[in-house]
């Protein structure tokens, strides 16, 4: 019979978790309550209604998450951070960061190029010491490169809800061809195999598994069982003894706590509308009037057969995780199916919580990001420079309680 996989978790990080008490009372309360209780929570805080085997595991997980790996653990030879903490951990673990991290691709003749045989689109600029006794050092954007972006991570609360949300509801919004003239055109990213990239700025990853696996790699150089080779540094192959840890460096058990950990976020409570201002409603209802919900898809339901306590929650998203081209303004790196301008709509959930607004920091007030909206968006900011001052307090209002 093997161990038991939270216990070998813990051993494997050399670090038992503390939980306080009124912690896990908590939990406890949430566990035993048969109301089924809207899925919210406070930053950082699990869903409500877990059982006490998916509470330990989001526990396991979460000190994983929040653990410095070593190189002897997997670790390089080139990174970003040693913890996943390090860029998603504003306001609390799981959240989104300050931390930038530079990305590159090559876009020419209409195809995206990730630049795998050069190093891949993450550049890593860190080292391990063993790699840079070596003569090891970090990475530099190539030449090859046409595009470069410094993005900054997203949040992760409630992911595990959006990863539920049925692909049918989804599609259902695609509109390739602006079929009913609205200016508007959404259409589902892919990953390079076809699946739905409901994940990623770019819509690159179809589950919270292939979000995880590409991290540790990209931000970190750990292998899993589906990336199980480091990239190269630049295109070079590393030296025999750059890397102690055998591959794949992490396994299924760890791979899986992490997913465990996000998948069990609780999305943020939103602010109830009279704590900021009588004319919350107003902002809301303008909000819908000037065409934001095109792509700012307020809600969606889970599927009823996921499982609990993910199955039929109404998740207030305020997005339709297509992609919209958004103008030159826009322009970034591409993916497998996004160009340089297209981008997936942003998730409003939780936007107060984020010290940085766009995914490249471009902007950095509410009223910078509604102005820079262009290219699919440009009538929902033309409309909004038409509105009067009060109407257009009313909105930013609005989005200030998200």
């Amino acid at each position: 019979m093997s161990p038991d996989p939270v216990h070998a978790a813990r051993r494997w990080i050399h670090r038992a978790p503390r939980v306080s008490v009124l912690a896990l009372f908590s939990w406890v309360a949430w566990a035993c309550d048969t109301s089924h209780p809207p899925p919210f929570g406070n930053p950082g805080e699990p869903l409500p209604g877990l059982t006490a085997d998916q509470l330990a595991r989001f526990e396991a997980g979460r000190s994983l998450f929040d653990s410095d790996i070593s190189p002897e653990l997997g670790l390089g030879p080139t990174f970003n951070q040693q913890r996943c903490s390090s860029c998603h951990d504003v306001p609390t673990l799981g959240g989104s960061g300050v931390e930038r991290v530079l990305r590159i691709t090559r876009w020419e003749d209409g195809r995206c190029d990730p630049l795998t045989e050069v190093g891949g689109d993450n550049v890593q600029p860190r080292v391990t010491d063993i790699y840079r006794e070596l003569g090891g050092a970090g990475e530099a954007i190539p030449a090859a490169a046409t595009h470069t972006v410094d993005m900054v991570a997203p949040s992760l609360y409630g992911i595990g809800l959006i990863e539920e949300i049925p692909a049918a509801a989804i599609l259902s919004r695609e509109d390739p061809n602006d079929t009913d003239g609205n200016g508007v055109s959404g259409r589902a990213g892919r990953t390079a195999s076809g699946e739905l990239a409901r994940f990623g700025q770019k819509g690159s990853d179809a589950t919270v598994r292939d979000f995880v696996q590409g991290a540790l790699l990209q931000e970190m150089g750990i292998t899993t069982a589906a990336h199980p080779r480091d990239l190269s540094v630049n295109g070079e192959p590393l030296p025999p003894d750059a890397d102690p840890a055998p591959d794949p460096e992490f396994g299924a058990e760890q791979v899986d706590l992490l997913v465990d950990d996000l998948r069990l976020l609780a999305p943020p409570r939103p602010l109830a509308a009279d704590s900021v201002g009588p004319d919350v409603g107003e902002g809301r209802r303008t909000f819908q009037e000037i065409g934001c919900e095109n792509c700012h898809t307020a809600r969606f339901v889970t599927a009823a057969d996921a499982p609990a306590p993910l199955a039929g929650q109404l998740l207030p998203l305020y997005s339709d995780l297509l992609l919209h081209d958004m103008g030159p303004q826009a322009a970034g790196i591409c993916s497998p199916s996004a160009s340089p301008t297209e981008v997936r709509t942003a998730p409003l959930m939780g936007l107060r919580h984020r010290p940085i607004l766009t995914h490249d920091g471009r902007a950095s007030t509410l009223l910078d990001v509604i102005e820079g909206h262009g290219g699919e968006a440009q009538g929902s900011a033309a409309a909004f420079a038409t509105l009067s001052d009060r109407r257009r307090t009313a909105l930013l209002r609005f989005l200030s309680t998200l």
